[in-house]
């Protein structure tokens, strides 16, 4: 009887530690966060970022350490043949389920390859929909190797959360797998993507002048291919024509005959996109609600004419993004799909792949209203007089 107790206690002890024996342990793995894709000369160029771990685990202040990251990169006539490369030259196991960020470069995005691009990388099943999508015409490698301000670890970094530095100012929309997929899937088939470039000049140091990654545009992404990049201030408008941007800024000179200028912040952004079709042509009316804060200025001035100013600059900033759009035969602010969600049976008869025909009379009143207006205290006398 006692045998047989036994024998049954090993049995369940084995079939119980059967079930770990294809376990990897932690740190016996390379984990992957970011991941960039060139083209170059009819081949693929792989740029793949390990991430040490041991930098995150306790504290975003990273343990002192030589790197806290190796960039690893391959060629192929293919992706995957690119990646096998890298596969033969790293030492244990990859993990992907921790891949943060895709970065594609501008070659990447032309002749149609971004598209097997993203179809390769949702096929793997360890990769996940949100994982954050960029562009860039900088060095791949050279974004990969930068590293956030005060040696902050790399999962801190704008690339890796830019939900967090969105919090402050919300220019440029954050894309992930998901969104990008849905984009493209539906009208107008077309998404903008963040574009990265490389800061030299903002943050410095005893020792050195560390590079800084900057969100300064968008590439623009059809089903079809690549139609180019929006940058800088003619990429302005679109921060006025979403909901989902949090705060912004807007600088103009004041006109008391001065030469001063007044900085405005910009928040509780409420967009509403109106279609209105009449004789086969469709106009789109545009109402945007919002709060100002005002923190410092000189002179003497009226809510009136801060009104007056900040509805003249949000107006120009929507129409020379949309103009800028409209060179580049995109529909910046997907105008399409407000029609295909108010009024689908009037988006069939006048969608021409998706789009509906857009001009530039095609967004016919920009109504904007400033609901409150805060000066930092009870009134807009100067708080010290000379």
């Amino acid at each position: 009887m006692k045998k047989k107790i036994i024998s049954l206690a090993s049995l369940t002890v084995i079939l119980l530690l059967s079930g770990c024996w294809d376990v990897s342990e932690p740190q016996r793995m390379y984990y992957i966060h970011g991941v960039g894709i060139d083209f170059k000369d009819g081949q693929y160029e792989i740029s793949m970022q390990i991430i040490d771990f041991s930098n995150v685990a306790k504290s975003d202040q990273p343990i002192p350490t030589p790197t806290q990251a190796e960039i690893g990169i391959s060629k192929g006539k293919t992706m995957e043949e690119a990646f096998f490369k890298l596969y033969r030259s790293i030492d244990q196991k990859v993990f992907w389920g921790h891949m943060t960020y895709l970065l594609l470069s501008e070659e990447a995005m032309k002749n149609e390859h971004a598209i097997p691009i993203i179809d390769s990388l949702l096929r793997f099943r360890e990769t996940r929909y949100q994982i954050w999508v960029y562009c860039t015409q900088d060095s791949i490698k050279d974004i990969l190797l930068i590293t956030p301000i005060l040696n902050k670890s790399l999962t801190s970094s704008k690339l890796s959360t830019p939900l967090d530095s969105g919090a402050k100012e919300t220019i440029i929309q954050p894309v992930n797998l998901r969104n990008l997929m849905i984009s493209l899937n539906e009208p107008s088939h077309e998404i903008s993507i963040p574009l990265v470039t490389i800061n030299k000049n903002h943050w410095e140091t005893s020792e050195q002048s560390p590079k800084e990654t900057a969100l300064t545009g968008v590439g623009i992404l059809s089903k079809d291919g690549f139609k180019g990049f929006i940058k800088d201030n003619a990429v302005r408008g679109s921060q006025w024509m979403s909901d989902e941007k949090n705060r912004g800024e807007i600088t103009f000179k004041l006109e008391n005959g001065d030469q001063d200028h007044l900085t405005v912040g910009i928040e509780k952004l409420k967009v509403e996109i109106k279609p209105i079709v009449k004789s086969n042509q469709v106009k789109f009316d545009v109402d945007i609600k919002l709060n100002a804060n005002i923190n410092g200025f000189k002179g003497k001035l009226t809510t009136d004419e801060i009104r007056k100013r900040i509805v003249k600059e949000i107006k120009k900033d929507i129409k020379e993004t949309y103009e800028e759009g409209l060179q580049l035969d995109t529909d910046i602010y997907r105008l399409s799909e407000y029609l295909y969600r108010y009024n689908v049976k009037e988006w069939k008869k006048l969608e021409e792949d998706g789009k509906v025909p857009l001009t530039k009379d095609s967004i016919s009143n920009i109504n904007v209203y400033v609901n409150k207006i805060n000066p930092g205290r009870k009134t807009f006398e100067e708080t010290l007089n000379n």
